[in-house]
C-alpha cells in the first residue's frame, strides 16, 4: 500500500517514526529506512533529499535486505510471531509474507539470492528460508539474543552477533560471542569470544574486500567497584576486529578517548574500498570516521611481547599499547586514525548507517531525522533531512531519550541503557554499586515493573524506584540533573510493557507449563506463598539460603516479580544460577527457595516451563 510521506508521520498523537535500519539501492540513488515505531519503510531520494514513498508494514520493521537487482526488498517485522514482508520496490507494496520467530530482525540474503537468513532474537536462533519454495527449512540455535548477522562474501559462513553473554555472572570470564554458522551444514561451527565484559553487540559488517568483519559492543569493566567514571572505569565502548581468512579475532579497539567516552556504539558501515569505517555512537550522538587501513597497520606493528618488568606499573588506560593484549585498555589507540564528528544539534540517537560513495547516511532514532555526512574535504559538510514533521516529545518519550542519552553522564562514558539495555532490561553482569557498600557485587535487575514492586535493588536498599532513579543519576552517571529529567525517566519506566514469552504456544501455556503451574501453586512447594499476586511477589524480603562469600550474614533478598523471568538469566542476586533448573536444584539445597527437593525430575522441568512462560 502506497501512502504519502506524512500519512502516519511523527508528531501526530504521539506517533514517532524511530528510524532504526537503513540500506541503499544498488545504484546509490535511493535509501530505504525502516521506522520501528512508525510501522513503515520510507524511501528517500538522495538527489532531491526528499521522502518519496512510505510503505506500511504489519508490525515494527526491524531490518532490511535488498536483492542484487534492487527489485525486491525483504523487511523483518518484529513481533512475538514475526513476519518477513517481501516488497516489490517498483510498485512499493508488500507482495508476500513469510512467518518467522519471536522478534525477527537482521535479514541477510545469500549471494545467489535463493536463501534468506533471519535472526529470531528471543528464540535464540536463526531461521533459514528457501526463497524459491518460500518456506523455512531450518532453525539454527545460537547463544543469546542474536540481533545482527552478516555473510562472508563467498556465502559459506554467517557471522551472528549475540547481544548478551550466555553464562553465569560470577564466572572468571563473562562476555558475549559472535557465532559462526557453516551455511552448507546449517550449524554453528565456532564461537568467536570477545573480551570479558563484552556485551550489547549491536551490529556486525564485513568489509567489501571480504577480509575483515567488525562488531560494535560495550566493554564493561564490571570487576571494579563503581566509584568513578573517569577513563572508562565502569564502561568502555569498543569494536572488535575479525580476520575472516583465519576466522579469528584480531583485537578489540576502544572507541573512547582518554577524557571523553563514546557511549553505546551501534551501527557500522564501510567505504567501497574497505579503507574507511564509519561507526555511530547512539549515546553521545556522534559518528566516528576511522582510517581502517591505518588501524590494521598499527595493530600489525605491535610487538608480540614486552618484558613484564617494563609493563608492571602501567596504570589502566594511561599508556599506549605496546603489545596486542594492551589494545583493549588503550584509550588513545585511535588518535590520529579517527575523526570523531558530533551530529548537528537536534539529531538524536544515531543508530544504523550506510555509506554511499563518500557520503555517510545516518538514521537518528529519537529525532526522526537522516543525517548526511561527507567523508572527505577540509571542511566536510553535514546535512539534516527530516523524515517527517518534527516530533513533539511526550514525557514518556523524553524519558526514553534520557535513559539512552550519555550526555547525562560525566564525560559521556555511559547511559542508563549501558547497564539496562533492550528497553531497560538486563546486561547479565554483576556490578559492585555503591548503594550497599563496596565489595558485594549484585546482578543487574530488569526495570520492568520496578515502580510497582518496591523496594528497589536486590536487598531493598532503595525504598522506591523513584529513589533509585535519582541515586543512579548521582552515583552511577555522576552528574546532577534538573528534577524534570528524573521525572521523565520515571514516566518512561512506568510505561514499559512485558514482552510475551517465546515459550508460549500461540499465546498460551504449553502442556508442560500447565502442569508446572499446578506444581507452582501447590502447598507442597510453597512457591505461591512469596510469589503471589499479579506480578508474583509479596514485596517482602527473605533469607532464601543464597548468601555467598561477598554477602553479609544479615542480608535478606527482595522477592522479585516473575514476569519476563525468561529474559533475565542468569539468576539469583549474584547471577550464580545459569538456568532456572540450576536455581531450583543445586542452588536450593535446603528448600529455602521453595520446597523443591522432593520434586521429581519431570516436575522440575514442568515448573521451569511454567516460570519461563510468564
Amino acid at each position: 500500500m502506497l501512502l504519502s510521506p506524512t500519512a502516519r508521520a511523527a508528531g501526530q498523537d504521539g506517533n514517532y517514526l524511530s528510524p532504526s535500519a537503513i540500506l541503499a539501492s544498488p545504484d546509490g540513488h535511493s535509501l530505504y529506512i525502516a521506522c520501528a515505531t512508525g510501522d513503515r519503510v520510507l524511501v528517500v531520494d538522495l538527489a532531491t533529499r526528499k521522502v518519496t514513498q512510505s510503505i506500511t508494514t504489519p508490525a515494527a520493521p526491524s531490518g532490511l535486505a535488498l536483492s542484487a537487482d534492487g527489485r525486491t526488498l525483504f523487511v523483518t517485522c518484529a513481533a512475538p510471531e514475526s513476519q518477513v514482508c517481501i516488497l516489490d520496490v517498483a510498485r512499493a507494496c508488500v507482495t508476500d509474507t513469510l512467518p518467522a520467530g519471536h522478534t525477527a530482525m537482521a535479514p541477510v540474503l545469500s549471494p545467489d539470492g535463493k536463501t534468506l537468513f533471519i535472526c529470531n532474537r528471543f528464540n535464540n536462533d536463526v531461521s533459514v528460508f528457501d526463497l524459491v519454495a518460500k518456506k523455512e527449512v531450518r532453525r539454527i540455535p545460537v547463544r543469546r539474543e542474536p540481533v545482527a548477522a552478516v555473510l562472508t562474501l563467498d556465502g559459506r559462513r554467517l557471522l551472528v552477533a549475540n547481544f548478551l553473554h550466555m553464562g553465569r555472572a560470577d564466572a572468571d570470564r563473562v562476555g558475549a560471542v559472535v557465532s559462526v554458522i557453516d551455511t552448507e551444514r546449517g550449524e554453528v561451527v565456532d564461537d568467536l569470544w570477545l573480551p570479558s565484559g563484552s556485551g550489547l553487540l549491536n551490529d556486525i559488517r564485513v568489509s567489501p574486500d571480504g577480509k575483515s568483519a567488525v562488531v560494535t559492543h560495550v566493554l564493561a569493566r564490571f570487576q571494579r567497584p563503581t566509584t568513578q567514571l573517569a577513563r572508562g572505569w565502569i564502561n568502555t565502548n569498543a569494536k572488535t576486529l575479525i580476520d575472516l581468512a583465519e576466522m579469528q579475532v584480531i583485537n578489540t579497539v576502544l572507541l573512547d578517548a582518554i577524557d571523553s567516552g563514546a557511549a553505546n556504539p551501534w551501527g557500522i558501515a564501510w567505504s567501497a574500498d574497505s579503507r574507511t569505517l564509519v561507526v555511530t555512537h547512539a549515546g553521545t550522538h556522534e559518528v566516528s570516521v576511522i582510517d581502517y587501513a591505518a588501524e590494521l597497520e598499527k595493530l600489525a606493528k605491535l610487538s608480540p611481547m614486552v618484558p613484564a618488568a617494563q609493563r608492571a606499573f602501567t596504570p589502566y588506560s594511561m599508556a599506549a599499547a605496546r603489545v596486542p593484549a594492551d589494545v583493549q585498555n588503550d584509550l588513545s589507540f585511535l588518535v590520529g586514525l579517527r575523526e570523531r564528528r558530533r551530529l548537528p544539534e537536534g539529531d538524536l540517537g544515531p543508530r544504523a548507517v550506510v555509506v554511499v560513495g563518500r557520503l555517510a547516511c545516518v538514521v537518528n532514532y529519537f529525532s526522526d531525522t537522516l543525517t548526511l555526512l561527507e567523508l572527505d574535504g577540509m571542511q566536510p559538510k553535514t546535512e539534516t533531512i527530516p523524515l517527517g514533521p518534527k516530533p513533539q516529545m511526550t514525557t514518556v518519550r523524553q524519558g526514553e531519550l534520557h535513559f539512552n542519552d550519555a550526555r547525562l553522564s560525566s564525560q559521556g562514558w555511559q547511559s542508563c541503557a549501558s547497564c539496562h539495555p533492550g528497553d531497560a532490561r538486563v546486561d547479565g553482569l554483576n556490578w559492585d554499586l555503591l548503594n550497599d557498600g563496596i565489595g558485594n557485587p549484585k546482578n543487574s535487575k530488569s526495570l520492568l515493573f520496578v515502580f510497582q514492586t518496591p523496594p528497589a535493588m536486590s536487598i531493598g536498599v532503595r525504598e522506591s524506584a523513584e529513589a533509585a532513579v535519582r541515586a543512579g543519576i548521582r552515583h552511577i552517571l555522576f552528574t546532577a540533573q534538573p528534577p524534570e529529567v528524573a521525572d521523565a525517566i520515571d514516566a518512561y519506566l512506568k510505561s514499559l510493557k512485558p514482552v510475551p514469552s517465546p515459550h508460549l504456544v500461540k499465546g498460551w501455556l504449553s502442556a508442560a507449563a500447565q502442569r508446572g503451574e499446578i506444581v507452582f501453586r501447590s502447598k507442597e512447594t510453597g512457591c505461591i506463598e512469596c510469589h503471589s499476586g499479579p506480578l508474583f511477589t509479596d514485596l517482602k524480603s527473605y533469607d532464601v539460603g543464597t548468601l555467598r562469600r561477598f554477602d553479609r550474614p544479615s542480608d535478606q533478598f527482595d522477592t522479585p516479580a516473575l514476569i519476563e523471568l525468561w529474559r533475565t538469566a542468569p539468576y539469583l542476586h549474584d547471577g550464580s544460577a545459569l538456568t532456572l533448573h540450576d536455581m531450583l536444584t543445586f542452588a536450593n539445597p535446603h528448600d529455602k527457595h521453595g520446597r523443591t527437593s522432593r520434586l521429581t525430575a519431570d516436575q522440575i522441568l514442568d515448573l521451569c516451563a511454567y516460570l519461563l512462560s510468564l
